[in-house]
């Protein structure tokens, strides 16, 4: 095993012993302690060896932010294994397809995510099986599945240990980055940069799991003895309930969740202990961001980062938000130590000047020596603060002429009648590429006429960005993350709903 796999794995290894029969995990309002964690990870691994997996083996988890899964990661990494993420919230046949691609030693899942698809995927493989449970029985092998395959008995041993994250899946199907020991420790440390006690404010986690934030929250928690506070998915309800209770002092916000807070009107003396929001995983509208503010009084500082990076490449700290937030509102903040960016040429990929729009570049030494190409394109001001611009990879080509997403959606949000939108390319036989407009109306108002968004944004903005339809939903379509599904707007219009 690694120099750094060993460290990490070490202390995770004994992270959850060292929280004793004290708190460790909160979900529902009941608080687990580290022994009852620590029972779920060595049952897992008792189970590991009962069916023949050997000692460093891979092991997939079908994500859900419930306790036993959150011991489970935990104690998989501790025990020096890679750990590949499976989302839950995708069909059985989907979770079956993906234990089958990955060819891991075994899988261990909710009790509820062993349906007869996924079961029936497992054993066709020759993959082990573990339920596991808030309720006796807690842990169990899967029957038909508790014996695992010859080929796969060491699949994915190899003397190191890390995490096969997944994206979001907000443009196309989720993908795997595959994060070692190495980075993963830089990704805790940066996390982790202060300090903390166990006598801090519990850690307020509710990002999926199965991503990047949530399972770097979740193992940045572990390695520092910090307590969390787990919530299955959003609800302002419970997220008032935490914050409230234990008088949270920071956490982060996804542009959507600083939305649905807005929208609740909440007392100010509910959020009082928040000295500040973070926002990060998409663009936040201003208009949302001042909004907030003003009514809560709580500064929101916005990040920026990608799974390819283990974590954020710019953020605001209090203290750049004292000096410059007045003046560089729309930026996601300052480059941090230690990161190198730059932007590029779409198409020669030179470097522009300062200032200049193109497609950011990052290196950090940590995670790789080469400088990693984003999809988003962005801007660098002589401070080092970063402005982004929207995706490269999301700019429709309508005959020739480029039309940005970001550009359009802007228009469609400042109508009084809009909540929300979202703008994609979808196919077209005579200029390859058309805009299509989906939009959420603002709750309580009447829904807005198509016919007049698209004479809004033919108003002020050239006829090439003109969408050929826009539709209205009660709802848009959201990832788990609460990011906006583009693909599945973009089949509303191959569905004909338009």
């Amino acid at each position: 095993m690694s120099e750094g796999a060993a460290t990490i794995s070490s202390t995770l290894a004994a992270s959850l012993a060292g929280y004793g029969d004290g708190p460790c995990i909160e979900f529902g309002g009941r608080w687990y302690t580290g022994s009852e964690m620590a029972a779920y990870a060595d049952a897992i691994e008792n189970a590991l060896r009962t069916a023949g997996v050997a000692d460093g083996a891979a092991v997939g988890v079908v994500a859900r932010n419930r306790p036993p899964l959150a011991a489970a990661v935990v104690g998989l990494l501790g025990a020096g294994r890679w750990v590949s993420m499976i989302y839950s919230f995708q069909s059985a046949e989907s979770i079956g397809r993906d234990i089958e691609a990955l060819e891991l030693a075994a899988v261990v899942a909710d009790r509820e995510d062993w349906t007869e698809p996924v079961v029936a995927a497992a054993r066709r493989t020759g993959t082990v099986g573990i339920s596991i449970s808030l309720e006796p029985p807690v842990v169990e092998l899967i029957s038909g599945a508790d014996r695992v395959s010859p080929g796969l008995r060491a699949a994915g041993r190899d003397g190191s240990t890390g995490l096969q994250v997944l994206t979001s899946g907000t443009t196309g199907p989720p993908k795997r980055h595959a994060i070692p020991a190495s980075v993963l420790e830089h990704t805790v440390y940066s996390v982790a940069f202060g300090g903390a006690s166990s006598d801090d404010p519990p850690e307020l986690m509710y990002w999926p799991l199965g991503g990047i934030g949530g399972v770097c929250q979740l193992i940045t928690g572990a390695y520092i003895g910090k307590r969390i506070a787990l919530l299955e998915k959003f609800s302002v309800a419970e997220w008032v309930r935490v914050v409230k209770t234990y008088r949270i002092g920071r956490c982060g916000l996804q542009p959507a969740a600083v939305r649905m807070l807005l929208d609740a009107d909440l007392p100010r003396d509910d959020l009082a202990s928040l000295d500040y929001v973070i926002s990060a995983s998409g663009p936040l509208d201003p208009e949302i961001r001042d909004a907030f503010e003003q009514r809560y009084g709580i500064p929101v500082l916005l990040a920026y980062g990608a799974t390819e990076f283990a974590g954020s490449v710019c953020t605001w700290t209090p203290e750049l938000y004292r000096e410059f937030g007045a003046a560089k509102r729309a930026s996601s903040g300052r480059v941090l130590p230690g990161t190198e960016v730059r932007i590029t040429d779409p198409d020669s990929g030179a470097e522009v000047p300062t200032g200049e729009q193109g497609v950011l570049e990052a290196r950090i030494a940590l995670v790789s020596p080469d400088w990693i190409r984003t999809n988003d394109l962005a801007a660098i001001d002589a401070d080092g603060f970063i402005t982004l611009h929207g995706r490269a990879d999301g700019a429709i080509n309508r005959g020739g002429f480029k039309v940005l997403p970001e550009t359009v959606r802007r228009v469609l949000v400042a109508h009084p009648a809009v909540r929300d939108a979202a703008v994609v390319g979808v196919p077209d036989a005579r200029l390859g590429e058309v805009p299509f407009a989906a939009v959420e109306p603002v709750a309580g108002c009447p829904a807005p006429d198509p016919a007049d968004l698209v004479g809004l944004i033919r108003d002020v903005l050239p006829k090439h960005c003109v969408p050929v339809a826009v539709v209205v939903l009660p709802e848009l379509p959201r990832t788990q993350s609460l990011k906006v599904a583009l693909r599945d707007v973009a089949a509303l219009y191959t569905a004909g709903t338009t």
